[in-house]
C-alpha cells in the first residue's frame, strides 16, 4: 500500500509496509474511533496442513492446541529448551489447516524448525509469506471477507490472511492507517512486541505472555520446566514495564538503550516507543525485577515514570487469570509528566 499518496515507508522491523499516509496523529484518532486497514503484509506466514496438524503443533508449543475449534484464534510460544522465547504464534484454524502469523523474517526459520520436528507425523508445512499477505481491520469483528483464506482475532479487530493480488481489493474498503497508529495503540494498552520489547533471555513471565499464550496445565513442551519453575517456586529475573516519557524532549528513546535510574545505573532496555495522539511520548522496557515500582527512570537519556505491567512478585503464589481470547486489558489511567 505504499503507492497510496502521501504514504511514508515504516523502518526496521517495518520496512515495505507504510509508516502512515501524511498524517499520523488523525490516523490514530481514526483507529480508536472506528474501523481502520492497516498494512501488516511484511509478517511472515506460515502454513501448516495435515491431519496431525492440531496434535503436534500442541506438542511443540506452550498452547493447548488440540481442541482449536474451527474459525478460532489462539496465540502460542515455541521455547528454547532454556524456556526463553524464540517464536512468537498467532494461529487460526480453518478445519483443514492452521494459518499462523509471526514477525517479520521470521517465517524461514519458524518454518525449518517446524521441519525438523515431523518425523512420522501427517503434517506438511509451508513459508507463504510470498503467496499471502496480513491485513488488519482495526473495529471489525466476525464479518465475512470473501477473500480471505483465514482470520484471526486481533488486539483491536480482526487479521485477514489474503493473498497478495487480494490486498489491494480487501484494502480499498476500509481507511487506510498507518503502522505507527497500531504500534501507538498496542503500547498504550501495554502489549509487547516480541523481537522489539524482547531479547534472546526473554522469558514468558518477564512480559506477561502467561496470561496469554501459555497454557499452564497441558502436557510437555521445549521450556516448560522453566515456566513452571518460575510459576510455582520463583520469581522471572526481569519484568516489562510502561513509560511515560518526558514530552519535553525532541526525540524517542532508541531502541535497545540503556534505561537508568536517577543515579546512573543501568537496569534495563528501552523497547517499543512513539507519540501517542493522545498520552504523547510512551514506551515500553524492560528493566530488572529489583527496581522499586516509584523509581523514576531514564530512558535513553529520557526521563520517564514507570507503570507496572509484569508485577515484581510475578511467578511463583501469584495466581493468574487468563484473559479471554488474548485482548488486553483497559490500560490504567495515566499521567504526563
Amino acid at each position: 500500500m505504499l503507492h497510496i499518496d502521501g504514504a511514508v515507508e515504516a523502518t526496521a522491523p517495518d520496512e515495505g509496509i507504510a509508516a502512515h499516509y501524511g498524517d499520523p496523529a488523525r490516523e490514530q484518532r481514526a483507529m480508536a474511533s472506528g474501523r481502520v486497514v492497516i498494512d501488516r503484509s511484511n509478517r511472515g506466514v506460515v502454513r501448516v496442513t495435515g491431519a496431525d496438524r492440531l496434535t503436534w503443533l500442541h506438542s511443540l508449543t506452550s498452547q493447548d492446541l488440540e481442541r482449536l475449534a474451527p474459525g478460532t484464534t489462539a496465540q502460542a510460544l515455541i521455547l528454547s529448551p532454556q524456556g526463553h522465547l524464540e517464536h512468537h504464534l498467532t494461529l487460526a484454524d480453518t478445519g483443514t489447516e492452521t494459518w499462523i502469523h509471526v514477525e517479520p523474517g521470521e517465517a524461514p526459520a519458524l518454518v525449518k524448525y517446524l521441519d525438523s520436528m515431523r518425523f512420522m507425523m501427517r503434517v506438511e508445512v509451508s513459508d507463504s509469506t510470498g503467496d499471502i499477505g496480513v491485513l488488519t481491520l482495526t473495529g471489525a469483528q466476525g464479518e465475512e471477507i470473501p477473500e480471505a483464506v483465514a482470520v484471526a482475532e486481533d488486539p483491536f479487530g480482526i487479521s485477514v490472511f489474503v493473498p497478495r493480488d487480494q490486498v489491494e481489493t480487501v484494502a480499498g474498503r476500509s481507511e487506510a492507517a498507518g503502522i505507527w497508529a497500531y504500534e501507538a495503540a498496542r503500547i498504550a494498552a501495554h502489549l509487547p512486541r516480541p523481537g522489539t520489547d524482547t531479547d534472546h533471555r526473554t522469558l514468558p513471565h518477564e512480559i506477561g505472555l502467561i496470561e496469554t499464550a501459555v497454557h499452564l496445565n497441558k502436557g510437555c513442551y521445549r521450556g516448560q520446566e522453566t515456566v513452571a519453575r518460575i510459576h510455582n517456586l520463583g520469581h522471572p529475573p526481569r519484568r516489562l514495564v510502561f513509560l511515560n516519557l518526558d514530552g519535553s524532549a525532541d526525540r524517542l528513546p532508541a531502541h535497545g538503550a540503556p534505561v537508568t535510574t536517577p543515579d546512573g545505573t543501568e537496569v534495563g532496555f528501552a523497547g517499543s516507543s512513539a507519540r501517542h495522539y493522545e498520552d504523547g511520548p510512551i514506551g515500553l522496557a524492560l528493566i530488572k525485577r529489583s527496581v522499586p515500582v516509584d523509581t523514576a527512570l531514564q530512558a535513553d537519556g529520557i526521563a520517564a515514570a514507570q507503570e507496572v505491567i509484569v508485577a515484581p512478585d510475578a511467578g511463583a503464589n501469584v495466581k493468574v487469570a487468563p484473559r479471554k481470547n488474548f485482548l488486553p486489558p483497559p490500560p490504567a489511567s495515566r499521567k504526563m509528566l
